[in-house]
């Protein structure tokens, strides 16, 4: 696994990385997940099914929804940084 400890996340990456942790019930302690590691794939193991529970904790959590649809999802969830930056950008609370 190439997750690594980190200190450079910022404040909502932390969040949204003990999001993920939580919803997904890994056994990854959030700090240990990078920025840039890519959240889908060899990384974290994690695929199409968690993609869903991440966008429905992410729906609850911050007031917005990820749709299926949406062509910018590749994007979105390519990184723990992409899906913060995207959180900052549409949250409603």
């Amino acid at each position: 696994m190439t997750v690594q400890g980190t200190t450079n996340l910022t404040a909502l990456e932390r969040e949204i990385a003990a999001l993920i942790v939580t919803a997904l019930r890994l056994e990854v302690p959030p700090d240990d997940i990078e920025a840039d590691t890519p959240l889908f794939g060899d990384a974290l193991g994690l695929d199409s099914i968690d993609l869903l529970e991440i966008a429905l904790a992410v729906s609850k959590q911050y007031g917005f929804e990820i749709r299926a649809d949406d062509v910018e999802n590749q994007r979105i969830f390519s990184s723990l940084r992409e899906l913060a930056s995207h959180v900052a950008a549409h949250r409603t609370r």
